[in-house]
């Protein structure tokens, strides 16, 4: 074998110890850090063809470059949602709720869910038929009024407008119908009713076919401050003249509306590592904005409807994680946790490398040192006239030492180490015959 080989061997023998430490340190490290977050959540959608189905597809779409599979379930609306997510066996983990639901929650269903923020704004938006007379929200009593489907969101926020009012469930007339979408829309359309509530998008195409008719006039909500004083979960959007229908002129004139906002709720079963990922994915959705969306405005960490995740407040104040910004994401998210728990892995093992030259020196030293207590301990008996009388076995035995330490092996480095020992016993085997002859020749025992 050659040299280099052996002395090779000699110091991987000599610092095997450290093998079992480094397996245990990896381990600790393994067991320890959080598991990646999983590759696949699901969403409660809305129904077909709804604002929220819309986004949830887009972003579906974002996510997938990030070879992250979002599964959509579509759902009866925004309350339906909500219910969803507090549903542990739903199997929903992140849903589109509009802003104002939290209200009808309890203290304890509000610490299951966390915001991610604001996504868009879902404008509220009054159309009536320009043969009826609307000022105030008072003047829709004797009105055939839609006021939004059962558990929608329009339902909700309606009923919000209308108890600030002072007309509470109770009061509604027989003629108000609790429908909305294109049922409610189509009826306002051919005369079965003269009103209705409806919520979504500038771009919506029920907003869209009510803008485009000329039976129809959007209510102005003139009053929208003292609503926001009131609703705080609303915020008041000016309707620039043309802004819905360009060609007709719709709105004629400037106007006011209120507007909830789309927010991005996440349950205890969402893991938090994905937060960066879907704010992310959700900026691409909204880079350009929308007809009343500035682009770049969302996603917003205000209003907050629920408490904001602390993964989507640090990714606002810091954009995504650094390594996510270079890596895609399976790679980064694994690495983020990782680097975490092998700083202060590093910091241990930094002392315990810088330890492993002089325990290997200690270890081979060891092997050549251990020799030197036995010569030691005949050394002091000669210097103290102290030695036994049986010199011919003491020899023997020092010339089998001698024989046992040619089969020693030692790094090349160590090599003087050796060969003053294999000096130092031949010195003291010579003392020994010398005293031994100098016994014979006085006619002394020595065996």
């Amino acid at each position: 074998m050659p040299r280099f080989l052996n002395d090779l061997k000699i110091m991987i023998l000599a610092n095997f110890w450290i093998v079992p430490v480094l397996g245990l340190l990896v381990g600790a490290v393994f067991y320890f850090v959080s598991p990646p977050p999983p590759l696949s959540a699901t969403m409660a959608t809305g129904a077909e063809g709804g604002a929220y189905r819309i986004f949830a597809e887009k972003l579906k779409v974002e996510l997938k470059k990030d070879g992250f599979e979002l599964i959509l379930k579509p759902s009866n609306g925004s309350r339906d949602n909500l219910e969803q997510l507090l549903d542990e066996d739903s199997g929903v983990q992140i849903a589109l709720v509009q802003s104002g639901l939290e209200r009808q929650l309890t203290a304890q269903q509000r610490d299951k869910l966390q915001t991610l923020g604001a996504m868009y704004h879902e404008p509220l938006w009054l159309f009536y038929r320009k043969d009826s007379k609307l000022d105030l929200i008072a003047d829709l009593l004797p009105l055939r009024l839609a006021t939004g489907s059962p558990g929608s969101g329009t339902q909700a926020v309606t009923e919000a407008i209308l108890t600030a009012n002072a007309i509470t469930p109770d009061q509604y007339p027989a003629n108000w119908q609790a429908i909305s979408g294109s049922k409610a829309a189509d009826a306002l359309l051919n005369g079965e009713l003269d009103a209705g509530f409806f919520v979504g998008p500038a771009e919506n195409a029920n907003v869209q076919k009510l803008a485009a008719s000329p039976d129809i006039l959007l209510a102005d909500f003139h009053r929208a401050d003292a609503y926001e004083a009131r609703l705080p979960f609303l915020n008041r959007l000016t309707i620039g003249e043309g802004l819905l229908n360009l060609a007709q002129n719709v709105p004629a004139r400037q106007v006011q509306t209120l507007s909830p906002v789309a927010t991005l709720v996440v349950n205890d079963d969402f893991n938090p590592g994905l937060a960066a990922l879907f704010l992310n994915a959700s900026r691409e959705v909204m880079k350009t904005g929308s007809l009343l969306d500035k682009a770049g405005a969302f996603p917003s960490p205000d209003p907050q409807t629920f408490e904001l995740s602390s993964d989507a407040d640090h990714y606002y104040k810091n954009g995504l994680p650094l390594l996510q910004r270079y890596l895609p994401f399976r790679f980064a998210s694994l690495a983020d946790r990782y680097i975490i728990l092998l700083i202060p892995l590093l910091v241990i093992l930094f002392p315990l490398f810088k330890a492993v030259g002089p325990l290997y020196r200690w270890r081979i030293r060891a092997r050549i040192y251990r020799w030197y207590k036995y010569l030691r301990e005949i050394d002091r008996q000669l210097d103290k006239g102290s030695l036994p009388e049986h010199l011919d076995a003491e020899i023997e035995r020092l010339d089998q030492l001698q024989d046992e330490l040619a089969s020693v092996d030692v790094p090349l480095s160590y090599s003087n180490e050796l060969y003053d020992l294999h000096v130092h016993l031949r010195y003291v085997i010579e003392r020994l015959q010398t005293l031994q002859k100098r016994r014979q020749d006085n006619g002394e025992s020595t065996s």
